[in-house]
């Protein structure tokens, strides 16, 4: 019965104090003096208290633009909505920072945030990545500009990680028509992975995938079309072999060139007869 009451007696000293807490940010709002203001919202940011003073610096953004404090508010602004996880909002402000005040101490810090917010923006691969090539070309700018700034090395780890999203992006990509049997389609479209990303992990993958398309394409193919798509396959497994001799799929397209092979020399022995 003690514990029950003790527990009670708890709980309303803990609801009195956030309305205390409440009415004391109510007449910070409500106040004109803009001074004490702000430093109230730098007081509530640095207490981690963002959505408050997220509420005080946007503000305080009008109140003090023009002034000598103007590029502080943007960039405190920034960092509430970055606290917030509000990171398409954060990244705006950054750039805002940016683009109107190019002498700020901020400047720097800003120009890698933008690219920061993108990079936390970044959807997964299977999702369109237009975000993610945002969050690269941002980053690789920051880096441009400060090439001997301590976040680079941050910075280029971040482009890296990114930018293996982007290849696993045009592998899922390709590799669904691959799935879906369209073997035409998938030839085109593992090809193009290959071209844009020539150094992917997934190059011994794509390129097995490519000769299993062409040689179910040929093997499958109405008979005045099968002996070039026959040549093609047998290319694509010689050029296979070359790069990837020890292949986990070795065993497998092994039995593709057999098959090839022998369609294709009797083929060649039905024309010379």
């Amino acid at each position: 019965m003690f514990m029950k009451m003790r527990i009670f007696g708890l709980g309303i000293v803990l609801y009195l104090g956030m309305l205390t807490s409440c009415g004391d940010f109510n007449k910070i709002v409500k106040s004109t003096d803009y001074e004490f203001k702000y430093k109230k919202a730098i007081e509530l940011y640095e207490e981690g208290e963002f959505a408050k003073a997220g509420t005080l610096f946007q503000e305080l953004i009008n109140i003090y633009r023009g002034t000598n404090k103007a590029d502080k508010i943007y960039y405190y602004f920034a960092k509430s909505m970055l606290g917030q996880r509000d990171y398409l909002m954060a990244g705006h402000y950054f750039n805002t920072l940016v683009k109107e005040f190019s002498t700020s101490e901020y400047v720097e810090e800003a120009q890698y945030m933008v690219g920061y917010c993108y990079y936390l923006m970044s959807p997964k691969p299977r999702l369109d990545q237009e975000v993610t090539q945002k969050a690269i070309d941002a980053l690789q700018l920051y880096i441009n500009l400060y090439p001997f700034n301590e976040r680079v090395e941050e910075a280029s780890r971040l482009i890296m990680e990114l930018q293996d999203k982007l290849v696993m992006k045009s592998y899922l990509s390709a590799k669904l028509y691959y799935d879906f049997e369209n073997y035409k389609a998938s030839v085109v479209a593992l090809n193009n992975a290959l071209k844009e990303y020539p150094d992917s992990k997934y190059r011994e993958e794509l390129m097995y995938m490519i000769l299993k398309s062409r040689y179910l394409l040929a093997v499958n193919s109405v008979e005045e079309k099968k002996m070039d798509r026959l040549s093609l396959a047998l290319d694509e497994y010689f050029a296979f072999v070359d790069e990837f001799p020890d292949s986990k799929y070795s065993k497998e397209i092994e039995k593709y060139h057999k098959t090839t092979a022998k369609l294709l020399n009797y083929k060649e022995d039905q024309e010379t007869n």
